[in-house]
């Protein structure tokens, strides 16, 4: 089974997002845009995994909890942008503004994977929302203007204290998403 580690995001923010997708999607044939409802923010993309290793990886990330990490995540979601960069993207992404505990949770949840053989990032923890993928630069010149039309983008903030643990299920139609586990680890331990 894919898994991977993510922040789950409100309704409010999922719609503000799908409204500008609605918006922009015919412009670029090269993109292949996500599903809003499955837009999350990952903290560690760990892979293909055999379903009986489930276990150990829900058990390694219930001791998050007792690294410190007791206040909730505030983020604010707002921006957006392309990786690599604008001329030649893979990704359109939304910006995620964050408190600094978020990159510390990620930390966390790489230091407890660490014992089960899934490697730890190496590249510096940069929140994001990917709202698009580009299959080619078809319809981009046109899309960087539509974008700047919409400016500035503000879809919304969270405060979050729980985490989960979800499989990617891939199909026809995009990824699926199922919640497998969730993890508090602030003080509050729940999402408001």
């Amino acid at each position: 089974m894919r898994v991977f580690v993510a922040l789950d995001i409100p309704t409010e923010v999922r719609q503000a997002i799908g409204e500008m997708i609605a918006r922009l999607r015919d412009v670029a044939r090269g993109a292949r845009w996500v599903r809003a409802d499955g837009v999350h923010v990952t903290l560690k993309f760990i892979g293909e995994i055999p379903a009986e290793r489930g276990a150990a990886i829900e058990l390694a990330l219930r001791g998050v909890r007792g690294l410190g990490i007791d206040a909730p995540v505030e983020a604010k979601f707002r921006g957006a942008g392309f990786f690599p960069n604008e001329r030649h993207p893979r990704v359109f992404w939304a910006g995620v503004e964050a408190s600094p505990n978020l990159a510390e949770l990620s930390r966390a949840v790489d230091a407890r994977l660490a014992p089960l053989a899934i490697a730890a990032e190496t590249r510096e923890f940069r929140p994001h929302l990917t709202l698009a993928r580009f299959k080619s630069e078809d319809g981009l010149p046109r899309l960087r203007d539509e974008i700047k039309k919409l400016e500035p983008f503000d879809f919304g903030s969270m405060r979050a204290s729980e985490f989960h643990l979800f499989q990617s299920q891939l199909g026809a139609g995009g990824a699926k998403y199922t919640k497998l586990a969730s993890f508090p680890f602030g003080r509050s331990g729940g999402e408001a």
